[in-house]
C-alpha cells in the first residue's frame, strides 16, 4: 500500500470510525483533484470494500442505475441480478446483498462522487434516506463513506437540508489542498529535487492539488513543465478550468462570473462590487455561490481593520484559477512555450507578488510560528486609506495587505516580497513603508505597538534602511 503524504488526521479519524461498535456515516468532500478517493482507497485498501460504486458525471438516471447494478453484480457475484427500475429497487437489492454477507469488522460501503447519482427527478436522496435511516444506521457493523466533489450538493443536501439525512454523518471531513511542506514531500516522492523558491512557484500555479502536481515530470525544467501542462496544444491540464467548475457546482456560470470578476481585482471586491462588476442579481443564489466558493477555498472573505465585521471583502485565493485568468485563458496554444518566454515579463512579476501574498495567507500559522507568536490569539485583516481622509498633510494614502492584530497588544504590519535573492530596501521603499505605519497609527488612533515586518523569499539585505524592519519571515519558514 502506498504511503500517503499528509492526511494523518483524516486517516486517524477514518480508522477510529471503522473501529467503533456502531454504524457510521462519514462524508469526505472537497474540490476536484484534491485526493478524496485516493485517501479512502489507501486508508482501507482496495480489497476491503463490501460495496463500492462511483457516480457518473452528467449521466441520466437509467445510466446511473445500470452503473449501480453492475457494481452490485460484481461485488455480490450474482450476474443474474435484475435491472433496477428506480433507486428504491436499487437500494433494496443492496440491502438484500448486505444482509447475506458475513465478514470480520465493518462492512465498508463507499459511494464515490455520490452527488452525481442524484439526477433531476430521480428521488435518489429519498431512497438513500430510506436505506440508511430505515436499516443501515441500525447495523452496528456497517460504515458508509460518502465522497463528492460537488461541494454545494454535499453542503445543501446533507449538511443543511432538514431532511432524513440531516446531522446523520458522524464525521464531516473537508479535504484541504497540500501545504507547502506536504507539496515538497510529494514532489520529492515523485523524484524532484527542487529548492523552496521553485516549489513555491509551482504552488502559486497549481496550489497543493495532488493531481496537478502528479502531471509534472522530473526530467523537465520548471518552465517546460508548465508549458507542457497548460500551454501546449492538448496539454495535460489545458481544459481543466471548465471541468473543475462544472463538476464542483451546479449552475457553474454564476461561480465563474464571480471568480472572473475577482481575478481582475487584486484587493478584492465587496458583495455590492461583485454584483456590479459581474452583472449578477442580488439574491439568494449569489449568497449561496459566495458561501460555497469560500467553503471550497476558491475565495477568501476578510475584513478591513476598523470596519464592521459584517462588511466583508472577497478575494480570489485559488491559485490555479488566478493563474488561469492571468495567463491561460487568452493564450492557450498561441505560444506553446509561453511560460518559458515569460521569464522577465512584468506581468509575471506582478502575478508572483500577488500570489505570494495569497501563499502567505494560506500559511498564516507558519508565519505566526516564525514570529514566535504561535500561541498568541490574533486576527488577520487588511487596511487602506486615501490621502484625503488623513488629517496629517505630511502623510500619503496607504494600503496594508496583511495586519496581524495580536492579543498581546502588538500589531505586525506585514510587507511581502517574492524575490530571487535577498531583498534590498532602498530609500523610496523605506519611506513608503514608514508612511504606511504612520498613516495607520494616525488614522486608527491605535495604542498598540506597531511592528514593521517583512516576509520575503531569502530575507532582507542589511543596509542603512533595513534596521527599520523589526521582524522577518523567510520562505523556508513557510515550509515548517
Amino acid at each position: 500500500m502506498a504511503v500517503i503524504i499528509g492526511r494523518k488526521q483524516e486517516q486517524k479519524e477514518l480508522r477510529r470510525l471503522y473501529a467503533s461498535d456502531e454504524a457510521e456515516m462519514v462524508v469526505v468532500y472537497g474540490r476536484r483533484r484534491v485526493g478524496k478517493t485516493y485517501l479512502v482507497n489507501q486508508t482501507f485498501g482496495e480489497g476491503s470494500f463490501t460495496f463500492k460504486v462511483t457516480g457518473l458525471h452528467q449521466k441520466n438516471i437509467s445510466v446511473q442505475l445500470e452503473n449501480f447494478d453492475q457494481a452490485l453484480r460484481e461485488y455480490s457475484g450474482d450476474s443474474a441480478l435484475p435491472h433496477s427500475k428506480n433507486w428504491m429497487e436499487a437500494f433494496t437489492s443492496l440491502k438484500q446483498y448486505l444482509g447475506k454477507t458475513e465478514q470480520e469488522g465493518k462492512r465498508l460501503l463507499f459511494f464515490d462522487e455520490l452527488p452525481w447519482m442524484d439526477t433531476k427527478g430521480s428521488n435518489f436522496l429519498t431512497a438513500l434516506e430510506w436505506f440508511w435511516n430505515g436499516w443501515g444506521c441500525a447495523q452496528d457493523n456497517i460504515m458508509l463513506i460518502i465522497c463528492g466533489s460537488a461541494t454545494n450538493w454535499i453542503i445543501n443536501k446533507l449538511f443543511k437540508h432538514k431532511g432524513g439525512l440531516y446531522n446523520r454523518a458522524g464525521s464531516k471531513m473537508f479535504l484541504n489542498p497540500f501545504t507547502l511542506s506536504e507539496t515538497e514531500q510529494y514532489l520529492r516522492k515523485q523524484g524532484f529535487e527542487l529548492e523552496h523558491y521553485d516549489i513555491a512557484q509551482i504552488y502559486m500555479i497549481m496550489g497543493g492539488i495532488p493531481y496537478y502536481l502528479k502531471q509534472l515530470e522530473p526530467d523537465r525544467t520548471l518552465s517546460d513543465n508548465i508549458d507542457n501542462c497548460f500551454f501546449r496544444k492538448n496539454g495535460k491540464l489545458w481544459d481543466e478550468f471548465d471541468n473543475l467548475y462544472e463538476t464542483l457546482f451546479s449552475n457553474a456560470e454564476i461561480y465563474t462570473k464571480i471568480v472572473e470578476a475577482l481575478a481582475g481585482k487584486q484587493v478584492g471586491l465587496t458583495r455590492d462590487e461583485i454584483i456590479s462588476v459581474a452583472k449578477l442579481p442580488d439574491n439568494g443564489k449569489l449568497t449561496t455561490a459566495l458561501g460555497n466558493l469560500e467553503k471550497c477555498g476558491f475565495i477568501r472573505a476578510y475584513h478591513y481593520y476598523g470596519r464592521a465585521a459584517k462588511t466583508r471583502t472577497f478575494q480570489l485565493s485559488d491559485f490555479y484559477t488566478l493563474f488561469y485568468y492571468r495567463f491561460i485563458k487568452d493564450n492557450y496554444a498561441d505560444d506553446e512555450h509561453f511560460w518559458t518566454h515569460m521569464i522577465d515579463n512584468p506581468r509575471k512579476v506582478q502575478w508572483l507578488g500577488y500570489s505570494f501574498e495569497q501563499l502567505i495567507k494560506n500559511h498564516i500559522e507558519q508565519v505566526k510560528k516564525a514570529l514566535g507568536i504561535g500561541s498568541v490569539l490574533s486576527e488577520q485583516s487588511s487596511w487602506h486609506i486615501e490621502k484625503r481622509k488623513l488629517t496629517d498633510e505630511q502623510l500619503h494614502g496607504a494600503q496594508i495587505d496583511l495586519l496581524i492584530d495580536r492579543r498581546d497588544r502588538f500589531i505586525n504590519i506585514c510587507e511581502s516580497k517574492f524575490y530571487g535573492g535577498e531583498f534590498t530596501i532602498q530609500k523610496d521603499y523605506s519611506m513608503n513603508l514608514r508612511n504606511k505605519v504612520e498613516a495607520f497609527r494616525s488614522a486608527t488612533g491605535t495604542k498598540k505597538t506597531l511592528v514593521p515586518t517583512m516576509i520575503t523569499s531569502f530575507g532582507v539585505k542589511r543596509n542603512m534602511y533595513s534596521s527599520y524592519i523589526q521582524q522577518q519571515v523567510i520562505l523556508d519558514d513557510l515550509f515548517e
